[in-house]
C-alpha cells in the first residue's frame, strides 16, 4: 500500500529536517519552508493531510489554511506554531484547523495526531455510499458532503464540524460527556483539546440559532446535548 501524501511546511531548517526525518519513516513527505510556494504545491499536487507552522515567509500559515479551505473543506490541517497565545489557537481552529501543537512538540503525538485524522479521512471515504442523511428541525445534513441546509441558508461544514454534529444527531436528546466527544473527534480528552471542543460547539450553535426548536445545550461539569423538540 502506497504511503499518504503529507504536505509539510516550516522554515525552521533544523526543526524541519528533524520533524521530516521522522515523518518520512511512516509517510510520503513534501517539505516547504515557504508559505506560497507550499500552497502552489497544494493547488498543483494532491496530499492526503497538511501540516502548516505559521510564521512562514511571504504567506503565513492562517494564509495558507484559509486558501486550502476555499478549495477543498475535507483535508485534514495541523497547526504547529511557537504561538501559545489561546487566541491564536482559536483563530487556527476557527479557519478549519483540525489540531494546534504548540512547539516544541512531541514527534511521536504528531505521528499519533496524523495516524488519527488520516484513519477517520479514510473511513469517511469509505462510508460516503451508504451513510445516511439527517432531518432535524428545519435542516438537512449530508454528513459526506458536510453540507448542512435550511429553508434559507446553505453551511459547507469542515470536517470536524460535520464529525461533532453527526455525533450529536446519532445521539439526540442524550447527554453527551465532553470525555466521550473528545475521544469520539480528536482520540484524547486532553484540556487544551476541551477548549478547542468548546470553540466548535460555539460555531455549530450559530449556525443552528435560526431554528427555534433545535439546540445544543450544556450540561455543567458533564458535557453537551442536542435539544430537538
Amino acid at each position: 500500500m502506497s504511503k499518504k501524501r503529507i504536505l509539510y511546511v516550516e522554515d525552521d531548517e533544523t526543526l524541519a529536517f528533524l520533524t521530516a526525518d521522522n515523518l518520512e519513516q511512516h509517510f510520503d513527505v513534501t517539505h516547504c519552508n515557504n508559505g506560497k510556494e507550499a500552497f502552489q504545491l497544494f493547488c498543483n499536487e494532491t496530499f492526503d493531510l497538511c501540516v502548516l507552522d505559521i510564521m512562514l515567509p511571504d504567506m503565513d500559515g492562517f494564509q495558507i489554511a484559509t486558501e486550502i479551505r476555499k478549495r477543498n473543506q475535507e483535508i485534514p490541517i495541523i497547526f504547529l506554531s511557537a504561538k501559545t497565545m489561546k487566541e491564536d489557537r482559536i483563530k487556527g481552529l476557527k479557519l478549519g484547523a483540525d489540531d494546534y501543537l504548540v512547539k516544541p512538540y512531541s514527534i511521536e503525538e504528531l505521528i499519533l495526531k496524523i495516524e488519527i485524522f488520516l484513519n477517520r479521512s479514510q473511513k469517511s471515504a469509505d462510508n460516503k455510499t451508504t451513510q445516511k442523511e439527517y432531518n432535524f428541525g428545519s435542516f438537512h445534513f449530508e454528513p459526506e458532503n458536510y453540507l448542512l441546509t435550511s429553508n434559507t441558508h446553505s453551511f459547507t461544514l469542515t470536517e470536524r464540524e460535520a464529525s461533532l454534529l453527526k455525533l450529536f444527531l446519532d445521539n439526540p436528546n442524550t447527554v453527551l460527556k465532553r470525555e466521550k466527544i473528545l475521544m469520539e473527534l480528536w482520540g484524547n480528552d486532553d484540556y487544551f483539546l476541551g477548549r478547542s471542543l468548546d470553540v466548535f460547539i460555539s460555531r455549530l450553535r450559530k449556525i443552528i440559532k435560526e431554528e427555534t426548536h433545535v439546540r445544543i445545550e450544556n450540561i455543567p461539569r458533564v458535557g453537551f446535548k442536542l435539544v430537538v423538540e
